[in-house]
């Protein structure tokens, strides 16, 4: 079991493993519209400060791991993951999710 993030960084990807299948998650802006529309009073901007400060909730995650599941073509929905088993568990989600958001709002660094 591999706590990597792979994925290709130039396009903003990472991968997860989700019941035994990789799954390419991506930050689209549709996803990130979806996203920032599902934290209601909350915005983008106080998500991306709160992973900052590692103030982050779960709840935190599993939108960020949706939304990047839904920019990568899936097209369940969040309660189809409440049961699902995440490679990895709650710590490789976290860093996927962690891993969305700065490749959303960062280019990746060279060499």
């Amino acid at each position: 079991m591999s706590m990597e993030v792979d994925g290709n960084p130039w396009a903003g990807e990472v991968a997860l493993v989700i019941d035994g299948q990789r799954h390419v998650l991506k930050l689209t802006l549709g996803a990130l519209a979806d996203l920032e529309a599902g934290l209601e009073s909350d915005s983008l901007v106080a998500l991306v400060e709160r992973f900052e400060q590692g103030a982050f909730s779960t709840r935190d995650v599993l939108a960020l791991i949706v939304a990047g599941l839904r920019g990568g073509g899936w097209q369940g929905r969040a309660a189809d993951l409440l049961s699902a088993e995440i490679e990895g568990g709650p710590m490789q989600a976290t860093k996927v999710s962690a891993a969305l958001l700065a490749r959303a709002f960062a280019l990746p660094e060279v060499g």
